[in-house]
C-alpha cells in the first residue's frame, strides 16, 4: 500500500508528483552542472534558503521559479502535455497496485 492511499487518510494533491519530479531534475541538473546549492543561489540572485525550499519541495513551484532555475544553470523548461495511459496500456504491476489500493 502506498503512503498516500485513501485508506489511511490522507491522499497527494493534484500535482505533487510533478513537483516531485521537477525538484528531482533540478537536483540533477545541479549535480550534473558540478554547481552546489549556494552557486545555483548566486547565480539565481537569491538566498541560499530560497534554493534549499525550491529544491527541497517546500517551495511552491511556478513555471517562473522553474525558467529562473533552469536559465541559472543553462538549460531550458519544456512543458508538455499528455493524454492519460489507457488501461489496457499500463503495465500489469500498475495495474495490481491499483486494484489492491482501490484506484
Amino acid at each position: 500500500m502506498n503512503w498516500f492511499t485513501k485508506d489511511e487518510g490522507c491522499t497527494e494533491s493534484p500535482g505533487g508528483g510533478l513537483a516531485r519530479q521537477a525538484t528531482a531534475e533540478l537536483a540533477g541538473l545541479l549535480t550534473a552542472r558540478g554547481m552546489t546549492r549556494a552557486d545555483l543561489a548566486k547565480a539565481m540572485g537569491v538566498s541560499p534558503g530560497r534554493v534549499s525550499q525550491i529544491l527541497s519541495g517546500d517551495a511552491n513551484l511556478t513555471v517562473r521559479t522553474l525558467a529562473s532555475v533552469a536559465e541559472a544553470l543553462g538549460a531550458r523548461v519544456e512543458i508538455k502535455f499528455f493524454d492519460p495511459p489507457r488501461a489496457a496500456d499500463r503495465s500489469m504491476p500498475d495495474a495490481m497496485a491499483d486494484a489492491m489500493t482501490g484506484s
